[in-house]
């Protein structure tokens, strides 16, 4: 009955739009009290205290400060630069320097859509030029933002760690270094399926302006390769924005300082380097800093804390056994089971934001994978990279969202734009969950536990 009136509840809320995080604190709310009694409400204050309030989630605020005050220390524009520098004379230069940025900053930020939005002002109208149409153009950003939540150090892996914590002991500095292959592997991918994408858009906008010169939508065929001079320049110029993914993993692999601490560092770091090094970052900027950042932090940590009570009620009703018993007893081939939970956590990720999905589906999946044998970090990868395809399809990707304002398009044109890249991304999604070692071979090497 608890589970009819929990997940009955949820799925009506979400179907009235009721934002993600209020659906999963009412549905919660209500089942508590029609279970136990309104006396039980003190319950529900006590389990969301304590969901938020460990050391770890601390990382959290201070990686979206860190993500932010990047943004504003002008580093997203030396990385575009410099990319485009190293890669923009080839054929399709542009695609690399998308793709490359996007995995610089994913590397900085941990988010999704702060990536999105901090390079896609710059590299949206360049894709265009280059030959690309409007919603492509939005839609290969869209994916590529998708490796900040996969590319170390990732805000969506440390809460994984974090719940997954009460089923197994998880280490988030294996995560990390286990999201690097993955992440980089999502990056070839969208570089191929952008190359398809953007052959098919030069021949569409050759067909229909037959006039168009040649030379207007082929820019990069046209730029000379830069000099050593132009690239040190260049290099040099971006070198801080460069070193900070390699002092964050350095200093908590090198047990200078703990994940949360790195956070820290990450903030201060990127305060010295906007203040006195690139000079760009202003007294006045500070007071926008805190507000965008306190933002973020208000909206995840209330997903977070209304989470934690949906997550308890499907762990003490036994909620989660249930589920387990039900899909083993189904089948008992590991490969049909991995893809049954591929499938679902898919649709999961077009409905709700990763946060969300860790808290609902981790009670109920990882002690399947257990049973099955699956390492717990493939699981986190696999389950992690499904929720990031997630964030760039409909109806509820974020990163859509973010890339239609910027490209000013429609969803509905930007979601059947995005369709190459969420098959390449799909395709990668089954080799990280049908080949284990994608994921452990990098920990594993460098004896990350």
């Amino acid at each position: 009955m608890a589970a009819l009136i929990l997940f009955g509840l949820f799925f009506l809320l979400l179907l009235l739009r009721v934002p993600i995080a209020i659906s999963l604190a009412a549905s919660s709310i209500i089942t508590i009290v029609s279970t136990y009694g309104f006396s039980s409400m003190e319950l529900v204050a006590d389990i969301m205290y304590t969901s938020v309030a460990k050391f770890t989630l601390l990382s959290i605020p201070f990686f979206i400060i860190a993500g932010v005050i990047m943004e504003y220390a002008g580093i997203s524009k030396r990385l575009i630069h410099f990319a485009d520098v190293c890669v923009g004379h080839k054929k399709s230069g542009i695609i690399l320097v998308t793709v490359l940025t996007a995995i610089f900053f994913a590397a900085i930020s941990g988010s999704g859509p702060a990536t999105v939005a901090a390079i896609g002002g710059i590299l949206i109208p360049a894709l265009v030029k280059n030959g690309f149409k409007q919603e492509s153009a939005a839609a290969l950003l869209s994916s590529s933002g998708s490796i900040g939540i996969i590319i170390p150090p990732s805000i969506a892996l440390i809460v994984f760690g974090v719940v997954a914590g009460d089923v197994i002991n998880v280490s988030i500095g294996r995560l990390f270094i286990a999201g690097i292959v993955p992440g980089l592997l999502l990056g070839v991918a969208f570089i191929l399926a952008a190359m398809y994408v953007r052959k098919k858009d030069i021949k569409e906008r050759k067909d229909t302006l037959s006039n168009m010169p040649n030379a207007a939508i082929e820019l990069s065929a046209t730029r000379e390769k830069a000099s050593p001079k132009e690239m040190w320049k260049a290099f040099y110029d971006a070198i801080w924005g460069l070193l900070i993914p390699f002092i964050i993993l350095g200093g908590i692999y090198g047990g200078v300082f703990t994940p949360t601490e790195a956070a820290v560092v990450a903030v201060f770091y990127g305060l010295i380097i906007g203040v006195f090094v690139y000079k760009e970052l202003k007294i006045k900027d500070i007071k926008k800093i805190i507000i965008d950042s306190s933002a973020q932090t208000a909206v995840v940590m209330f997903i977070v804390s209304s989470a934690s009570v949906f997550a308890y009620l499907i762990t003490t009703e036994q909620i989660a056994q249930q589920i387990s018993d039900g899909l083993l007893g189904f089948t008992s081939n590991k490969y049909v089971i991995l893809l049954l939970v591929n499938i679902i956590l898919l649709i999961a990720g077009a409905f709700m934001d990763a946060i969300s999905a860790y808290y609902i589906f981790i009670p109920i999946l990882l002690p399947i994978m257990l049973v099955l044998g699956v390492d717990p970090t493939v699981f986190g990868l696999f389950m992690t990279v499904n929720l990031a395809i997630g964030l760039f399809t409909p109806p509820v990707g974020v990163n859509l969202y973010v890339a239609c304002g910027l490209a000013n398009v429609s969803i509905n044109k930007i979601s059947r734009a995005i369709i190459p890249f969420v098959v390449a991304s799909i395709v990668v999604l089954l080799l990280i969950t049908y080949v284990p070692s994608i994921s452990t071979f990098l920990p594993n090497l460098l004896g990350v536990k």
